[in-house]
């Protein structure tokens, strides 16, 4: 099991641009801003406003920003009306894609979804046409890269919490549940004294595929302009990691 987060590919590189940070910050405003709005303002009894406060700690955004984005989503600061999407598409290769986002103006999300999309001989699909291809799954990221402990007993610990299926990338360790599952996993992990890099959820691929080097540098390039967009927030696609 493996999909494509680009959120994942990009966080864990070790050097962030502030440009990079800035946008990251931006992008995870929304999400707290949506989460709150929509399951209330308090992150024990919602678990969406809990996963997103998370992602921005883990990008070290600063915490008088979440609380303001907080309150923004309470109604206490009122701003744009957001909604959330999940445009489908084929990418180069005929690769699988599932663009998720958060926008102000659908309609001007779509419209420049799509002519990245066509800038990069990608095309958007119906409804539907894509998404079976994929299911929800919880993500959990830990970062093995002190070798504090051997691949073999984490992966072992990972079964032992919960953990459905789990992928090496590599010294980071991505860990699915089912959705439901993450927080219990999350715990138990962090209570046998692993330190939790991310936790998300994420569609992942039922089956992935391999590319030309040329068609899959093609696929990268749509990524990379895709998440150069304000509004879109992750893109998976079933491209073998």
């Amino acid at each position: 099991m493996s999909g494509h987060s680009h959120w994942h590919s990009i966080k864990h590189k070790k050097s962030i641009t502030d440009a990079k940070k800035s946008k990251f910050f931006s992008k995870v405003t929304r999400e707290i801003v949506l989460a709150s709005r929509e399951g209330g303002n308090k992150p024990d009894f919602n678990s969406k406003l809990r996963l997103a406060i998370e992602k921005a700690r883990s990008v070290n955004m600063p915490a008088d920003n979440i609380e303001k984005a907080i309150k923004r989503g309470a109604g206490e600061d009122q701003g744009e009306i957001l909604e959330q999407f999940l445009f489908e598409a084929y990418g180069p290769g005929n690769a699988a894609i599932l663009i998720e986002g958060i926008t102000d103006n659908k309609n001007r999300a779509l419209g420049e979804i799509k002519q990245i999309l066509h800038q990069h001989n990608g095309k958007m699909v119906a409804e539907g046409a894509i998404r079976w291809m994929f299911e929800r799954k919880g993500v959990i990221v830990i970062n093995n890269e002190q070798k504090t402990t051997g691949k073999e007993s984490l992966e072992l610990t990972a079964i032992e919490a919960g953990a459905q299926d789990f992928s090496w990338h590599d010294d980071f360790l991505d860990i699915y549940t089912k959705p439901e599952d993450s927080e219990g996993v999350k715990k138990a992990l962090e209570e046998k004294g692993y330190k939790i890099d991310s936790i998300s959820l994420d569609w992942v691929a039922k089956e992935t595929m391999e590319l030309p080097e040329n068609e899959e540098k093609k696929c990268e390039e749509l990524f990379e302009a895709l998440d150069e967009s304000d509004s879109v927030q992750e893109i998976y696609s079933n491209l073998k990691d």
